[in-house]
This record gives structure tokens, sequence and C-alpha cells, in this order.
């Protein structure tokens, strides 16, 4: 084997780059949204050990919906990727560019067993630009192609080390062999092919064996006139032992997955649900496709599912004529480099396993797969269909009349395909730019009509892919595809009039499915392709306000669909939950805990809904339940802790402040845990407790409303009026028209400050704000009193008493004013605009009046200022943020309790007033 130089290296490193360095420019699309973005194994917050236990994409091995895709080494890489970047879509590309060149290198040194310097360095070359590896490299979740294609090379490499001098064994190269194969299996499934490739190896490489040889021991056998060569038992007991390992592997996986196969149906791949001979017939032109694609990878298409090709139903359509082609051209390949040997023989035969082995699982051929073609399955069989394209080229450019053609049209070759890879990575940018390119290739796009809608470019991120096509004077659905978390982009400046449009659209749509499917029976037990088709949907006639009759047919398909699949419940759960059917919603999420009951999540959610009903010892008894099956579940512990705080239940409060201080252990940056704790500590009396969380919970976030406007509340009811102040300050330049801030910075300035003028201001804002406000209007009443000016004193109490006859307050106050202006009539004084010295004593009588107002004045703005702050009361399989609830009745009466606490404010007024 000859060794790789460094200056082969660096070249097929600037190679890749050179293809690939657009790449890094591209996000998340297709299958990554659901490989990372929506995938938790990547999060630290959950265990290693689920990577071990759920599928490629999150989803647990043991739930039907699984995909049944094991590949945790590659998910830890992606998890690896999140430690470092998180969601940084550049850090992942970049990662893949370097372990495309990795793969080269190897290439390049497996190439070397079988071809020149010279040649194995075109195959290398090739393999590098070859555009049909852009899915495969550009695409994040073709990582685990790579990762594969490594440790499948580096198995290969390794196997061929195991024979040594005279034909013996050596072991330690089997054994690593070995634990290879079982690393690129947990990359990928197609890794344990490369056992296959090692006994072609052995066999036709190694041993120098032809079939000619093979057929005569045979025979010989047979016939009992001879016994095996030591050579071939050595060869038959290094290829048992290799392929009972490789067996054992492959027990190993069929448990993990529990012996289940994932269900695919006509929308992933029509021709495995199609009868005979249209299911064979189309499966085998499936052969001569990849491998045009390989020839020729003009046309390239991310999703070649459906109906892209058409089904091929009897033995006279014309595209049989190229599977036929197909079939002869690789059997002739095949018995010409068997039967003959050479070293051009063994470079075919190598070359061949490398194309069909590896393709083998994808083929359609021994079992259906979830797609029709893919091209990111052909990445390892490229190296073979590049290793025959060299060897071609070797054999040219050697005859001296034609090197310099040979050498003309490699260079042609190499510089169309690299160009060709770096315009098809701009395809990858995003979905958009993605699917766009789609349509200019498949047939089911071609028809499409691309629509996308939202409410919101921030919060609902949601495309619809929609075709109708006439099939049997009958329009049906030929794809329904929702793959995407962004808006086309050219639709913004008419989004009104475009919505209108599609959701006209819809409307037909769902009358066109009711009329082809007539009968919820005929979509039970489909697959997870229906289930999507109807999530989408469902999710379509909420988000655009169709009619109830519209969303129930949705939900009646949903449900069909897969009545036993949980999320299909839970969808529908967090549907009516939106659309204010609790009892529903309730209904839904009951079933799915038949499904389930160990799901943490699901109990949850329910009990969200409860809070919904008004039930709040309900929602408490399914908090705990989510809590038992997850001590750590976030979201549970906090909701949960807020239930028990609004109950005005002093007994309960020893718990809720332990599930607050639990909830901030997990999320430390959250400054709604401070608060809620600040809050609590009030409700216990522990003022300088309280006043540190809320200090905590301001520092996290500033002008974090609630919290200022409570410490400020916490410090003027402990007579800290003037530390007050400069809290009320920092409130009202974030939320300058905070009534209740304005009121309470009104009452410090008046009775604290004297500054008559600066209180007169903060009632007068609020008035210009809201003319009806009853308590800054009468504050207001007050500040003309404490200005002498009581004509104007008066007039300002008969308008507040006009805004809120009822309150005895108001009258006692106007009473007390209009006895003044008597008293100073009857003893031939005028009443002063705004002078007359008033006793101390008649300052006295009019501030007792207030006390009891004041107080519910204070009391009142805690509570409902608590109002503002956000519970996290999101539906954990989709955002739903909600507003905590008004405080109850109870909460209220244990606010009374604190009231006192103004009072000493008062008597101190009082105190300075019998002074004066």
């Amino acid at each position: 084997m000859v060794e790789v130089r460094k200056k082969e290296i660096i070249l097929l490193a600037g190679v890749v780059i050179a293809c690939y360095w657009n790449s890094l420019f591209c996000g998340f699309v297709f299958d990554d949204v659901s490989a990372i973005l929506d995938n938790k194994d990547l999060r630290p917050t959950t265990p290693l050990a689920n990577l071990f236990q759920n599928d490629f994409w999150g989803t647990p091995m043991s739930e039907e919906r699984s995909h049944k895709s094991y590949r945790p080494l590659t998910v830890l890489t992606f998890r690896l990727n999140y430690l470092a970047s998180e969601l940084n879509a550049m850090s992942y590309h970049l990662l893949n560019l370097a372990l495309h060149a990795v793969v080269c290198v190897i290439f390049l040194k497996v190439c070397r067993i079988f071809q020149d310097t010279k040649t194995s360095l075109v195959a290398s070359l090739l393999f590098a630009v070859h555009p049909i590896h852009t899915e495969a490299v550009t695409g994040v979740v073709g990582r685990a192609e790579l990762l594969s294609s490594i440790f499948f090379l580096a198995a290969f490499l390794s196997f061929t080390k195991s024979k040594g001098p005279d034909n013996s064994i050596v072991w330690t190269p089997v054994a690593v062999t070995v634990v290879l194969v079982a690393v690129a299996t947990l990359c990928k499934e197609q890794g344990v092919t490369v056992v296959g490739i090692c006994c072609v190896y052995e066999v036709f490489v190694a041993q120098g064996y032809s079939l000619p040889v093979l057929w005569d021991t045979a025979v010989q056998l047979i016939r009992g006139k001879g016994s095996l060569p030591y050579t071939m038992l050595q060869t038959l007991l290094k290829l048992l032992v290799l392929m009972i390992s490789t067996l054992l592997l492959v027990v190993i996986r069929v448990q993990v997955i529990q012996s289940q196969l994932p269900v695919f149906t006509r929308f992933d791949n029509p021709a495995a649900v199609s009868p005979t001979p249209g299911r064979q017939l189309t499966f085998n032109y499936l052969l001569p496709v990849n491998a045009w694609l390989l020839l020729a990878p003009s046309e390239l298409c991310c999703d070649w599912t459906m109906g892209t090709i058409p089904l091929i139903e009897t033995l006279f359509d014309v595209r049989n004529v190229a599977t036929f082609t197909f079939f002869c051209f690789m059997g002739l390949l095949i018995f010409y480099s068997l039967k003959y040997p050479g070293d051009s023989s063994k470079t075919v035969i190598m070359a061949l396993c490398l194309i069909v082995l590896p393709f083998i699982p994808a083929s359609n051929l021994f079992f259906p797969v979830g797609f029709v073609v893919a091209e990111r399955v052909l990445y390892v069989p490229s190296m073979g269909f590049c290793i025959l394209v060299a060897h071609g080229w070797g054999k040219i450019s050697s005859k001296s009349n034609l090197t310099k053609l040979a050498w003309l049209c490699l260079a042609v070759v190499l510089g169309i395909h690299a160009l060709k890879t770096v315009r098809r990575n701009w395809d990858w940018e995003s979905e958009y730019t993605l699917f766009m390119s789609a349509l200019k290739i498949a047939l089911i796009f071609a028809n499409s009509n691309i629509e996308a809608f939202g409410q919101s470019l921030e919060n609902i991120k949601l495309r619809l892919y929609i075709s109708f096509l006439p099939h049997k004077r009958q329009p049906i659905i030929k794809r329904f595809y929702k793959k995407g978390n962004t808006f086309v982009q050219q639709f913004k400046k008419k989004k009104k009039n475009y919505t209108k449009k599609f959701k006209a659209k819809i409307i037909i749509f769902c009358s066109l499915v009711d009329q082809v499917i007539p009968s919820p029976k005929r979509w039970h037990n489909r697959s997870m392709a229906h289930q999507d088709f109807f999530t989408c949907l469902a999710s379509t006639c909420f988000c655009m306000q169709f009619t109830k009759e519209n969303t129930s047919f949705c939900f009646r398909g949903l449900l069909s669909s897969r009545p036993k699949l949980k999320e299909s419940h839970v969808f529908r759960g967090e549907l009516l939950l939106k659309m204010n059917r609790p009892l529903e919603a309730k209904d839904a999420y009951l079933r799915a805990l038949e499904l389930d009951k160990a799901n943490a999540d699901l109990w949850y959610n329910l009990a969200i809904v409860y809070i919904e009903l008004k039930d709040p010892t309900e929602a408490l008894k399914n908090f705990n339940q989510a809590l038992e099956l997850n001590p750590k579940h976030k979201l549970a512990l906090f909701n949960s802790a807020l239930l028990m705080q609004e109950s005005g239940d002093a007994r309960l409060r020893p718990e809720s402040k332990r599930r607050f201080l639990s909830y901030i252990e997990e999320e430390p940056q959250d400054a709604n845990g401070y608060f809620n704790l600040g809050m609590l500590a009030m409700d216990n009396k522990k003022d300088a407790e309280a006043e540190m969380y809320m200090k905590k919970a301001i520092k996290m976030q500033p002008g974090f409303r609630s919290a200022l406007f409570n410490l400020a509340l916490l410090y003027s009811q402990n007579a800290r009026e003037l530390e007050a102040l400069p809290v009320l300050e920092e409130l009202l330049r974030y939320y300058p028209d905070h009534t209740k801030g304005l009121i309470l910075k009104g009452d410090i300035l008046m009775n604290q400050k004297k500054d008559i003028k600066g209180a007169k201001k903060c009632f007068e804002r609020i008035l210009e704000m809201d003319p009806t406000n009853v308590q800054g209007k009468h504050n207001l009443c007050v500040v003309y009193f404490e200005e002498r000016d009581l004509l104007k004193a008066e007039m300002c109490l008969v308008e507040t008493l006009a805004l809120a006859p009822q309150e005895e307050y108001i009258h006692r106050h106007l009473s007390i004013v209009r006895s003044k202006i008597a008293a100073l009539n009857s003893v031939g004084q005028s009443v002063p605009p705004s002078g007359g010295a008033f006793a101390a004593e008649e300052k006295k009588t009019l501030f007792e009046n207030l006390k009891k107002d004041e107080q519910k004045s204070l009391g009142s703005k805690e509570t409902l200022d608590k109002g503002h702050t956000k519970a996290k009361k999101t539906l954990v399989t989709n955002t739903m943020d909600k507003q905590t609830k008004t405080k109850s009745a109870k909460e209220i009466k244990e606010i009374e309790k604190k009231r006192a606490a103004a009072l000493k404010r008062l008597e101190e007024i009082e105190r300075i007033l019998n002074s004066e």
C-alpha cells in the first residue's frame, strides 16, 4: 500500500474547501429542522443515555411513530456542536466540510490498494467535487453518511492488513475491523455492508481467486475428489469469524428497534403500496435512475418522494428499456471481472462492490424505505463509481494518441462538477431556495401552488405546499408538505390580500378532501404523513380563523389517521385550548394519557387545562403528578409554585418556596423565579428577604416592571419612602404611563418631600392618560386642598363624585371641604382662591378620613400589579404564552393584613401636622 503524501492531502482539502466554502452560509433546512432544531437530545439538560434510547430524530425507539433509524454517535456529534455554539448553523456546516475532506483522504488511501498513484488521485478528486454529495455535505443531517463512511473505509483498511506471511491470519486487524464496523453502524445503518466488501476483497483480491477457480474447486468437493486447500481454509475461517461477528451486530440492532420496521405509505414511497408488477418494475427502474444521477448530476432534487417519478404499471412502459440496459451492463461487468483474473478485474470487482453493496439497504428491493430516491444514500456508492471512471480514464490516457484528450476531458469534468457543486450549495441556503429549486426538477412540484401565510413574521412560521392533480376525474391529494420555519419573502408586502386568497384555497381543499375520502375509516392506521397532513391543516384552519366545521373536519382526519398515536390527541388538545374549548381539550389530554401515563409533559398540559377551567385543586394534583415523574420539570415547578402562592393558603407557602428555589436552580437566569420568591416573602412578612429577591430580579432583568413597583411599595410600607422614590423614578423611566407608580410617587412627594407641585404633575399625568381614573382624580383634589384652594377642591370632588357616586369616602371628603368653606363664610372671611391657613387639627381631620382609602389604595396597587408578571403556562408541545390570572379573593384578604403597615406612614403625617 502506497502512503498518501502531504501534498495530496493539501490538494484534496483545498478542492473540498473550494467546492463547499459557501455551505458555511446555509441554515438549517429540510430534515435539519427535525434532527437539530426540534431534537431535545442535543440539549445539555437531556441525559446522555437518551441518545442510546432514542432514534435519530429524538423519538424513543419504543414508540410507534419512531423512524427506527438508530444513529446515536451521529447525534452525539450534533450535541457536541450544540455545546460549542448552540444553534449556530455555521459550526455544524464547518464540521461537515471537515469530515468530507477526511473521507476524501481516506478514500485516496483505499484507492491506492487497487490503482496506481495517478489514477487513484483522479478518483479521489472526482469524489471530492461530485455534485451528488451536496445533500450529504451541505445538509447537516448528511453527517450520518460522512461519519459512517469514515469508519466504513477505516474498517476496510484495517481488514486489508489481516493477511500475514505465508497466508497466515493476523487477528488484531480482524478484531479492529469488527469494532470499526460496529462504530460505522452506530453512525448509520449502511455501515454494516463493509463486511461484504471485505469478503469480496479477501476472496478475489487478497487471495487472487477467480470465478473459474472457485467453480472448479466447488465441483471437485461435490464429487468427493478433493479437499479444500489450506489457504482456502484460512480464508474461510477468517470470513466466518467476520460474518458471525457481523451477524451478532445485526441481531443487536434488530433488538434495539424491537423487531419492528417503520411504516411508510404512498406519501413517502408510492411503489411500496402498489400491486404487482408495478411495484417490482418501479423499484427496478429506480436503479438506472440512481445510476444516471451519478453519471449526469445536472438535475438534483431535495425530495423525490410521492409522484416525482411516476409508477411503471405495465411491461410495455418504455422506461423498462432503461432497466434492462442497466442490468445487462452491470451483468457484463460482473461476469468479465470475475471470469478473467488480473489487476484490472480486481479494480472493477471492488468498484462494483462499493457501488452495489452499500446501496442495497436503500434499494427498496428487499424491504421498502421511506423515499423513492435520496441523493445522500449515493455518497458511498459514488466511491465505486469514481473508481470505475478513473480506471477507464487511466486506460484511455495510457494511449499516447489520446493522452491530451483524456486530460482535457478530465479537467472539463472536474471543473463542471465543481461549479455545479458550488451552485447547488446555494440551493440549501434556506428552505425557500431549496424548495424553489425542487420545483424546477420534480414533476409533482411543477404543478404545485407554493403558498405561505402568517399572522406574525416572528411568531407563526409555517409553509404549506399543496397540489391538486386530476386522476380518474376526481381531484386527489398529490402532495401536502410542511417543512419550514420561514415565510416566502416575496409575499411580505402583499400578505393581507395573499392570506385571503390562501384561505379560499384551503376551504376548497377541505371540501375536495371530504369528497375524495368521505369516510374516516379509510384513514385508519395510516402513516405519519397523514398525521402531519391533518396536523398542518388543522393548524391552518385555526390560525386563519376558520369556522368550527372546517376545523372539526381537520380534527376528524387527524384522529382517524393515527387513533393510537398520542401526538394526535396532544395536538388536538392544544388547538382546542387555543380555541377556548377547555372541556374538549381536557378530554383530548385524558385520551393521550391513556396511551402514555408516564409522560410528565402530558400531566403538565392537563394541569394547564384545569387552570383554564378554574379548578386549581385538580390543576395542582396534575402538576404534582408531573413532578413525580420528572422532579426537574421546570414549567411544572414554576406554575405549581405560583398556583400555591395564589391560593392564599399559608400552609402551602413553604412548599411553594421550595419549588421556586428548585426552579431557579434549573433556570438561574430567569428573573420571574426571583420575583415570585420576593412576592412570597412579602406574603410571609419577611421584608428583608423580599427586598433581596426583588433586587435580584431587577438585576437579572433591568426594567422588570412588577419587581420595580413592588420593591417601591415594600419600601413605602416600611416607612422608607425616600428609598422608594429612586425605584419609582426607574420604573417610570421604563414605563412612563404606569398609573399605580405615578400614584405612589405623587403620594410620597406630597406627604414626605412636601413637593406639592411634583405630586400635582403626577396626578395630572394620570388624568391625561385616563380622565376617569377615580384614584388619580381624588388625589388631585387633595393637592388642591393642600394648596388651600377650597373652591377648586370642592369642584374637583364634585367631578370625582360623578365618576364614582357609590364611593362613601368621596361624599365624606366633599362634606369636610364644604364645612370648611361654610365656617369661613360664617365668620365673614372670604374663601381665598389659593390661600387661607388651615389649622393642624383640620388637616388631621381630613387625613383621618383618608386613612382607609389610602390603605385600600396601597393594598390594591400591590395586588393588581402582580398581574403584570408573566406565568410560564406554556404547553410543552407547542409554545402558548399566557398571562397570569388576576389574584384570587383569598389573596386579596391575605394582603389586607399588610395594609396596617400603611398606618405607620399616615401616623407620621399626622405627627408632622400636629407639630405645625
